[in-house]
């Protein structure tokens, strides 16, 4: 493929694409570490991280030697025949999430899906609940992904509108919320899924002990906790998981984003044996789920999050971070919040943050609006605390002309 500019490459996706996406006006031409180049060669520090599918920083060396020395090897067996990467993938996977077993898929979506068919199947066969009245809860100003069981427990217009007619059994629910939850619990709920930190809502946190009150509620009730941590998962927020945070293990988890290491689409649902074993051969699949390349890729990912101590590095960093961010003076700054390298800073009411988040671009440092009026910080976690003083002089700059 030939080079062409910034202003081609936009133009053209212009013309052949569909409008589903508002980009800011950037063109990524080359990406190491936490640094993405445009054709025309400006640098910018990456505060996106591709929504947290880049913690292990663009184009790991080791990542991407795990790439190349797999396609040199074979890229595709499909699941009618064994691969010699997928089972080392899946203990790795396993091993270090602590559960008994995996199910690899490739995009977060995917993992969702396969945790709602999960749970409706278990609700079935082990609760007893008929099949068809199955219900699982969600929460207000979820994220999981934009397919069309997901967006049918939707709160934002944008992914659902038009979109019926919608999937049945879903049931939405205030999140941050416990009696909310134990209230909609009936005889035929299977399941409460949610993002222990919700991320497109604006990195909202929710109380200190609610992942607790969510454990107790699902476990007296018999139903599924289902935590999304495809985002927040991976080291994100300063330790493996955010679950993590209150020492809670859910039953079930979604994960992907950093799974693939900003290399490959790699997602996956873990869970113990008791309840995995729902799933029996031609009850769900994926051509390319546990593809030998994305296993490769993974495996990988997963040895960098360990060896690195990305964990330990995303707490520290994030805790100086976000202490930095809370000095500037703004009175259009309402508060900083986040865990780890997820941070927002969340601007008054009808604040136009698009306008910001276009003036740090042109200083050189790429981050993302979300609600409006809220910018979202999360550079890779391989970032060093002389790059994140180096963003922070963007940052003030530009904040201090709002």
């Amino acid at each position: 493929m030939k080079n062409i500019s910034s202003k081609e490459a936009m133009n053209l996706e212009s013309k052949y694409g569909a409008h589903n996406y508002h980009p800011l006006p950037v063109v990524f031409s080359e990406a190491k570490g936490v640094k993405v180049t445009d054709p025309e060669g400006k640098e910018y520090f990456d505060f996106l991280s591709a929504y947290s599918a880049v913690n292990q920083g663009h184009r790991h060396p080791y990542i991407i030697k795990a790439l190349k020395d797999q396609v040199d090897r074979v890229t595709l067996s499909s699941r009618a025949f064994y691969n010699d990467r997928l089972g080392l993938f899946l203990e790795k996977l396993c091993t270090y999430t602590g559960f008994e077993m995996a199910l690899p898929m490739n995009t977060g979506a995917e993992a969702v899906e396969t945790a709602l068919k999960l749970a409706r199947r278990w609700g079935v066969e082990v609760k007893g609940v008929e099949n068809g009245k199955q219900e699982i809860i969600f929460a207000a100003e979820n994220f999981h992904g934009r397919t069309i069981t997901i967006v049918s427990a939707s709160t934002d217009p944008d992914a659902r509108v038009n979109y019926g007619p919608y999937t049945p059994g879903m049931k939405v629910i205030p999140y941050n919320d416990p009696e909310a939850l134990r209230e909609a619990i009936n005889a035929n709920t299977v399941a409460y899924i949610f993002e222990p930190i919700q991320g497109e809502a604006g990195v909202y946190l929710p109380d200190d002990g609610y992942l607790q009150a969510v454990r107790k509620i699902c476990t007296e009730n018999n139903i599924l906790m289902i935590a999304d941590e495809v985002q927040t998962g991976f080291c994100r927020t300063g330790i493996k998981f955010a679950c993590d945070h209150e020492n809670v293990r859910p039953d079930v988890m979604t994960l992907g984003k950093a799974l693939g290491g900003g290399v490959f689409p790699v997602s996956a649902i873990v869970a113990d044996e008791e309840i995995m074993k729902i799933f029996t051969p031609g009850t769900h699949g994926s051509t390319f789920g546990g593809n030998p390349v994305a296993s490769a890729v993974a495996y990988a990912s997963i040895e960098v999050l360990e060896n690195e101590n990305l964990d330990k590095r995303s707490a520290e960093l994030g805790e100086y971070f976000m202490a930095e961010l809370s000095k500037i003076e703004n009175d259009k700054i309402v508060k900083v919040r986040g865990r780890g390298l997820l941070i927002a800073v969340v601007f008054e009411d009808n604040f136009e943050a698009w306008d910001v988040c276009m003036a740090m671009k042109d200083e050189g440092l790429l981050a993302k609006q979300t609600h409006g009026n809220i910018i979202r910080f999360a550079p890779p976690l391989v970032i060093s605390r002389e790059e994140i003083d180096e963003s922070l002089v963007i940052i003030r700059r530009v904040f201090n002309k709002i």
